[in-house]
């Protein structure tokens, strides 16, 4: 392979490996939030 072709490929799996990396490290900083945790709010029907 080419340098260039070596330089986009390293750059590509750094955006795609270092995204995923990112996400899951916000996702350990602010986890989603389970139904069970959800308050339903009153509908005044009850």
């Amino acid at each position: 392979m080419s340098g260039i072709a070596i330089t986009f490929m390293i750059i590509s799996m750094l955006t795609i490996w270092g995204g995923l990396a990112l996400s899951l490290w916000n996702l350990s900083r602010h986890p989603e939030k389970q139904d069970d945790d959800i308050e339903l709010a009153p509908t005044g029907n009850e």
